[in-house]
């Protein structure tokens, strides 16, 4: 079984909360090895003051939903069901029935906007690396990391393009490890 992201809906304004409460759950429990990260999707907005200062304030880009990245075990699945302030996952029809994940390029865009990967840097990528650009222009081309740029979130891939190995610029979001 493969780690994938799932979004559980929440009481609306106790995403925080149930975040806590489930990352407490999973150490304690033990499933630290099912489930591993838990974010609350928000992004940055600005905001214009009465004043006509302008305050850069944190938004909750889908309130009353968290994101959990989890083997979908059926133990795994219990805990987060159970959870206090959990109501449920999106893309469950009920009776039983468990969710269907995000798509990968869902997920993508999501982190992307909040400045995160769903690989994990330190793990998956490196150079010399086998990778499948997933977005953008080159979408579905096989490739290998020629670069990394963690500071700006690019790497650079060598593609196979007209019978020659070219180097193309991608951010980390746009590819998958093969």
């Amino acid at each position: 079984m493969e780690k994938l992201w799932y979004v559980v809906n929440t009481y609306s304004g106790h995403e925080n909360r149930v975040k806590e409460k489930l990352e407490m759950r999973a150490e304690s429990m033990g499933f630290q090895d099912c489930i591993f990260r838990i974010i609350v999707p928000e992004e940055t907005v600005k905001e214009t003051m009465k004043d006509g200062s302008v305050k850069e304030k944190q938004k909750k880009m889908f309130p009353g939903y968290i994101l959990v990245e989890m083997i979908m075990t059926d133990e795994a699945w219990y805990i987060v069901r159970n959870t206090p302030g959990v109501t449920g996952f999106i893309g469950s029809s009920g009776k039983g029935a468990k969710p269907t994940p995000l798509l990968p390029q869902e997920i993508d865009k999501i982190l992307a906007t909040m400045g995160m990967t769903r690989m994990d840097v330190d793990e998956d990528l490196a150079v010399g690396t086998k990778v499948t650009i997933v977005d953008g222009p080159f979408k579905g081309m096989l490739g290998e990391i020629n670069n990394l740029d963690l500071e700006n979130s690019t790497l650079t891939v060598l593609i196979d393009l007209f019978g020659q190995e070219t180097p193309v610029e991608v951010e980390l979001f746009q590819v998958s490890k093969v």
